[in-house]
């Protein structure tokens, strides 16, 4: 019989690179595990644009969201964006 066999090696080298390329698919198409966290601020504006709560209600709101201490875990630079945007809302007001 002359045919091309494969041994047993060959079936294990190509079970190892098929699933190193499925490993690498997957990382490269999944989805993060992190949410992207909205900004509150930015969430209550677009409710008050779309009717959803008074002016009153928003204002309150941006007080209370303000008198809260910075969330420990939340990464510096969302910190800085959050204030930056603060500033930006006393000169709007």
């Amino acid at each position: 019989m002359t045919g091309w066999q494969m041994g047993t090696d060959a079936w294990v080298w190509i079970g190892a690179w098929a699933l190193i390329m499925a490993i690498v698919v997957w990382l490269l198409v999944r989805e993060p595990r992190h949410a992207r966290r909205e900004d509150p601020a930015r969430i209550l504006r677009d409710r008050f644009a779309r009717g959803e709560i008074s002016e009153e209600e928003l204002r309150r709101a941006l007080a209370t969201l303000d008198d809260d201490p910075p969330v420990p875990h939340a990464p510096a630079r969302h910190r800085a964006a959050h204030h930056a945007h603060h500033g930006q809302e006393a000169r709007h007001d």
